[in-house]
């Protein structure tokens, strides 16, 4: 295309005339924007003005009546106790109901569901006013306060997928600026007595000193059975130090220091036991605990001070377990962290027992429970057991007796031969038992197996839980004596009750030394004579205070002893062809002796010797 002079002329003019619209518009749309600008400017300018001054010294003294307020408060920026109304969250399971307590936000007593006490009500455990868990915080500028003292009033709870269930309790902080709180979560899972129990701390690092919670657990063992003494004899208190396991009777001292890592600290009654975990160990630590006096019902009351690590940080959460429950070894032995070990299977001087009730007594006690449903039962069934254990042992020791008895005619002629002389009545005596193959303490090793199985159930029947409240025949209480027959006054050493159950062990024990004695040979020494008959009576005072379930295995045991002394005396064991055997084995020895006299070869004596040991 050509473009002449003209078209070019008419195109810049065109374009300057475009441009310059543009240019004259944009300024005019700045200017009003300007515009709007002053007038708002204005606006605000007067509102300011017109707006009433800040008090500046007013807005000082309000702060500084807000930090007096909260410095006045004996909880520091914390709401106290007092100031707020105790509000009691209950949480339960198949086992235990448990009150937890806005006033420290901690459990206020325990329920457990399937045992009484005394009273015929849930037996209750940490349920007194002495009863808590505490530890101290910074609450405000030099206020360091327990726990206890503050209002945990901010309370949740939530359900869990594994059916359990977790509370929280909160302690919230007025002072915004500080934004400190405490939470306490507490876990409880579907049929367990355990206790999830966690601490978390919202300002940790200004709530704690040091990195450290000097938690105190303090502790009331009230009374659950009818004998307090029997009771405080029982009670113990335990403790896994440096991952070994440890433990005190309360009466033999009264306090124990920590300086290695504990696991947890625990006290155990008869029947039940308290224990705080925690989940990573106390760095160190107390224990001290005391017993009331006897005109109380309770067994001992403990205060418990550990040191717990906490991290340095705006945040920290420190995990713990409690347990409030029966002290059941299989239930204990699940959870892995050795309390089974405070269950008195066999302690002290008795420990060598605790094996035989672990893998012996328990396991056959618990399937005989099982096949027959009644404790009284499964104890016959028990004792039935371990008489037919040592039945071959049993044996000899009759097998012995019926010997001993054949021989009697001939110890009665010795005992006219030597007359007063004592000395060579006893060698002839040794020597005539000797000749007759008779082991006179063969009698003996039956009772003395059976000190260890005696002990062993001793120590099994006052630690076995299932026995509590357990009846049988006329007894209430297989794990407590049977008071049928009552006084209504005290007896020195017997009590203000004698027991049934002690009768009939004491009386079975009086016929087997009657049936014993008339199977040995006279006693010349009245000590030997009538100790036998003695024996029995001391049982009276021994036993009548003890376990109804005791007594009844030791007449159990006695009644099997004098029917297996019965059938294998008259019908095992044929008396006449043991006195055959005795004179055969005299006359062979008198052979061999006349033989030897005669100078016969020592080859005969000893054919001699072999006839007769054959016959």
């Amino acid at each position: 295309m050509k473009f002449d002079r003209n078209t070019v002329i008419g195109f810049v003019i065109l374009a300057v005339l475009f441009f310059g619209y543009f240019y004259y518009t944009n300024q005019a749309q700045l200017e009003s924007r300007k515009q709007t600008a002053r007038e708002q400017f204005v606006k605000d300018s007067t509102a300011q003005a017109n707006a009433p001054k800040v008090d500046t010294a007013a807005l000082r003294a309000k702060e500084a009546q807000r930090d007096s307020v909260i410095n006045r408060n004996p909880v520091g920026a914390f709401t106290p106790t007092g100031n707020a109304p105790e509000q009691l969250v209950y949480a339960e399971n198949e086992v235990f109901r448990i009150a937890f307590t806005t006033k420290g936000g901690q459990p206020k007593s325990v329920e457990l569901k399937k045992f009484r006490n005394q009273d015929s009500g849930q037996v209750q455990l940490a349920s007194t006013s002495f009863d808590k868990i505490s530890y101290k915080v910074n609450a405000g500028e030099n206020k360091a306060v327990p726990i206890t003292d503050l209002a945990f009033s901010k309370v949740d709870s939530t359900k869990n997928a594994d059916g359990s269930t977790t509370y929280a309790f909160t302690a919230q902080s007025a002072d915004s600026a500080r934004a400190l709180g405490i939470t306490h979560l507490y876990t409880v899972r579907q049929n367990d007595y355990m206790i999830d129990f966690a601490v978390q701390l919202k300002g940790a690092d200004k709530l704690l000193d040091q990195g450290a919670m000097n938690l105190t657990w303090q502790y009331t063992a009230a009374q659950q059975e009818s004998a307090l003494k029997y009771e405080k004899e029982n009670t113990q208190v335990g403790y896994v130090e440096d991952g070994e396991f440890d433990y005190h009777t309360i009466h033999k001292r009264n306090s124990v220091n920590f300086d290695k890592d504990i696991k947890w600290v625990g006290v155990r009654q008869r029947f039940f036991f308290t224990i705080l975990t925690a989940k990573d160990k106390f760095s160190s630590g107390s224990m001290e605990w005391t017993e009331p006096s006897s005109d109380t019902n309770i067994i001992v009351q403990s205060t418990t001070n550990l040191k717990v690590p906490v991290p340095i940080a705006s945040d920290a959460r420190v995990d713990f377990s409690l347990y409030y429950g029966p002290s059941d070894y299989k239930l204990l032995k699940k959870y892995d962290q050795k309390y089974e070990k405070l269950v008195n299977l066999g302690q002290g001087i008795y420990a060598f027992v605790r094996p035989l009730n672990k893998f012996i007594i328990l396991p056959i006690f618990d399937f005989m429970k099982g096949f027959v449903g009644s404790y009284g039962m499964a104890i016959a069934l028990l004792t039935l057991f371990i008489r037919l254990l040592i039945s071959p042992l049993t044996y000899t020791s009759y097998l012995s007796g019926a010997k001993m008895k054949a021989l009697r005619p001939e110890i009665a002629t010795l005992k006219e031969k030597h007359g007063n002389d004592q000395q060579q009545m006893s060698v002839e005596q040794m020597k005539l038992f000797r000749e007759a193959g008779v082991n006179p303490l063969g009698g003996c090793i039956p009772a003395l197996l059976q000190i260890p199985i005696f002990f062993a159930l001793f120590s099994f029947f006052s630690a076995e839980v299932g026995l509590r409240g357990a009846d049988f025949l006329w007894a209430k209480d297989l794990s407590a004596f049977d008071d049928v027959i009552k006084f209504g006054f005290n007896i020195p050493l017997l009590g203000s009750h004698l027991s049934l159950f002690t009768i009939t062990a004491v009386v079975t024990s009086f016929l087997i030394s009657i049936y014993s004695m008339s199977m040995t040979p006279d006693q010349s020494n009245p000590v030997m004579k009538y100790l036998p008959y003695i024996f029995p009576v001391f049982l009276l005072f021994i036993f009548n205070s003890l376990p109804s379930a005791l007594t009844w295995y030791y007449t159990v045991s006695n009644l099997i002893t004098l029917a297996l002394q019965f059938v294998i005396q008259n019908y095992i064991i044929d008396h006449n062809k043991i006195l055959a055997k005795i004179v055969e084995s005299k006359e062979a020895k008198n052979e061999i002796e006349m033989a030897g006299k005669n100078g016969t070869n020592a080859g005969t004596a000893e054919k001699v010797k072999g006839n007769a040991t054959e016959k």
